[in-house]
């Protein structure tokens, strides 16, 4: 294994999650699409359900593939200040994955739905109480909201290594020149 470059397990895993947010957000914005109570437009709301559990199921490997592998050091090493940053959105990152998924499987538990997980119907996590799943759904969208501006930060500061400081951060997470 080259030691200046992240693990193949954690390559693949960063770039699957990176498709399953796209396709997450895809699902839950293409909902509008369709008219209200469609089977489309349920549907789509569900292939949102489903993929976002999925992210709660992949993070899981992301954070084992972090503790085996540790991530390779960035050369030339950047200022002290990118270094926090990039910890403060990496850790936001990780909390999206975990409690976004959580929080969609509360919404559907309080509204007392079932919650669609690929084929099976997983159980509720509370019982009804469409007033909190009202306060969760609240928290849900603006951590939603927020996480397009975290996710386009990332990207960007990826790019940034890239093209402005021409550091290794990009090329060793598989982009080549």
């Amino acid at each position: 294994m080259d030691s200046r470059r992240y693990a193949r397990a954690s390559i693949v895993l960063h770039w699957l999650m990176l498709a399953l947010f796209v396709a997450v957000y895809a699902a839950i914005e293409s909902r509008t699409l369709f008219e209200r109570g469609s089977n489309i437009r349920e549907g789509v709301k569900s292939l949102h359900f489903m993929l976002g559990l999925t992210v709660f199921l992949l993070v899981w490997l992301r954070i084992a593939a972090r503790l085996r592998w540790p991530a390779p050091p960035i050369t030339p090493p950047p200022a002290r200040w990118m270094m926090v940053l990039a910890h403060v959105t990496h850790g936001f990152l990780y909390l999206m994955m975990i409690a976004m998924p959580i929080a969609g499987w509360l919404i559907l538990s309080g509204e007392g739905n079932p919650v669609p997980f690929w084929g099976l119907e997983l159980p509720p996590l509370i019982a009804p109480d469409k007033d909190l799943a009202h306060r969760i759904e609240d928290v849900h969208k603006t951590v939603g909201e927020i996480g397009y501006w975290v996710i386009g930060l990332h990207a960007l500061a990826a790019l940034a290594h890239h093209y402005l400081w021409k550091d290794d951060t990009l090329r060793r997470m598989g982009v080549r020149r």
